[in-house]
């Protein structure tokens, strides 16, 4: 057991740093848990990895609030809906396979990969708010898809957050992260409430990953901040392009 907590806590470290800058932890941590510990059942592993995630994504929020002035009235609005909808995809997980969604999925990364390694002013903050109202409503609308799909399947839901905030709000990269990270609270929230209630969450080994996620989402989350919007693009198509390939591997090989 010491040295599956080692691998599982290394693993969440690393998931904290990336998932802390764009998003992309779980093509880190679930794998990792899926492989460490494959006498459990998949509801219970995936339960157990959203106690980390809710621990880095939490500090990760805290940091960019501090440096980055947040929409908290839209926040609002997409919080409360991406906890219910992660809810449900969590439940709906639990139910029936989501393989025969992971090839939509693939194909909507990949066209977020093209189009941002295209369009080389991506994320510069350049595009115009499409206005309070649109906003509410494109917000909305965004948070009850990604809510579920993180839920649901999970890997690529933060960098479909910001992919959204950047192309629909028009932040930069920065703000964006900052944005995506509270929602993604709210998503982990809302999967921690399934999962607990049907005793799907292995403790043991959540917290110990909890404790190294959230040191490597503080340590990502400032790297960031530190090192602005050209660092985060790039980084951001790495977890894109790395979510590419774990989707096109299950969707593959499983």
């Amino acid at each position: 057991m010491t040295t599956e907590i080692i691998i599982l806590c290394i693993a969440a470290f690393a998931a904290g740093f990336v998932d802390s800058i764009v998003g992309g932890g779980g093509l880190v941590q679930t794998p990792a848990t899926l492989i460490v510990l494959p006498q459990y059942p998949l509801a219970t592993l995936l339960g157990t990895t959203k106690i980390p995630a809710i621990f880095g994504t939490s500090i990760a929020a805290v940091q960019y609030a501090l440096k980055v002035t947040i929409r908290w009235r839209l926040l609002a609005v997409m919080c409360s809906i991406a906890l219910a909808a992660a809810y449900a995809g969590s439940k709906t997980v639990s139910m029936i396979d989501n393989s025969f969604m992971k090839p939509v999925f693939f194909c909507l990364l990949l066209f977020v990969a093209i189009y941002t390694y295209s369009k080389k002013d991506f994320g510069n903050a350049g595009k115009q708010s499409p206005g309070l109202k649109k906003e509410m409503i494109y917000g909305a609308l965004s948070a009850l898809l990604i809510g579920f799909y993180d839920g649901f399947i999970g890997p690529g839901a933060g960098s479909f957050l910001v992919w959204f905030f950047i192309s629909i709000i028009g932040f930069d990269f920065l703000k964006a992260s900052a944005h995506a990270k509270i929602v993604n609270v709210s998503t982990n929230l809302g999967s921690i409430l399934f999962f607990s209630g049907h005793g799907n969450i292995l403790y043991q080994y959540a917290i110990p990953m909890a404790i190294f996620n959230f040191t490597g989402s503080l340590l990502g989350a400032r790297l960031a901040i530190l090192k602005g919007n050209k660092f985060i693009r790039i980084f951001f198509l790495i977890v894109v392009i790395g979510t590419l390939v774990r989707l096109g591997y299950d969707i593959l090989f499983k």
